[in-house]
């Protein structure tokens, strides 16, 4: 019976991942984001990977579909690092506090949290990881990204602080990575329920 339960969560996973890595690639660009911050839902399946199998299968789950998208990507493996990172800490808040109770508010609480958690941490992985090794790997200059957002937000771009990377971050990035996670929160809300028997089966 143990074989037999371990045999379901690895066939569950690899489905889920297979549809994640199918969503990576469906990117939606954003009006008001700058052309190289792109939404997809990849990071659904792992949520629900998270909630009916545990946190470290939901991590499972985002390590394959960015391996997966890796020979496709054009980062030079920095954006599939990036977001690995982001959706585990997503997963992981989100996983451990739904086990601890199994109920739909402690599903939408640990789901909400990890969405506010994974996108504070988007700000130091951000400045301090992802854009530096986009100008020192792909030699992108980090005057034109700066630049790409002052397009859209003028002289915001110098507030709050005098580091306008920094600034732009804070407004763009840690922000839609919010809203992103929340919109994954909003869908799971919606389809966890239905899904429920198949993934538990």
């Amino acid at each position: 019976m143990e074989t037999k339960k371990k045999t379901h969560k690895l066939a569950v996973a690899a489905m889920l991942a297979a549809i994640a890595a199918v969503l990576q690639f469906i990117e939606i660009s954003i009006p008001i984001m700058p052309s190289f911050v792109k939404l997809d839902l990849s990071d659904l399946p792992a949520l629900l990977g998270a909630f009916a199998l545990g946190p470290w299968w939901g991590v499972l789950i985002e390590l394959a579909k960015n391996l997966l998208h890796l020979p496709f990507g054009v980062s030079a493996g920095v954006g599939e690092a990036c977001n690995f990172v982001l959706g585990a800490v997503f997963v992981i808040v989100a996983g451990l506090i739904y086990h601890r109770r199994k109920t739909r508010a402690s599903a939408l609480l640990g789901a909400s949290a990890g969405a506010l958690v994974m996108a504070l941490a988007s700000l130091p992985l951000n400045y301090f990881v992802v854009y530096p090794a986009y100008v020192a790997v792909l030699h992108f200059p980090e005057e034109a990204i700066i630049s790409t957002y002052e397009a859209i937000l003028g002289k915001i771009a110098h507030f709050p602080t005098a580091n306008p990377l920094l600034n732009c971050l804070l407004i763009f990035n840690v922000t839609f990575t919010f809203a992103k996670g929340l919109l994954n929160v909003l869908i799971s809300a919606l389809i966890y329920k239905p899904l429920s028997p198949l993934l538990h089966k």
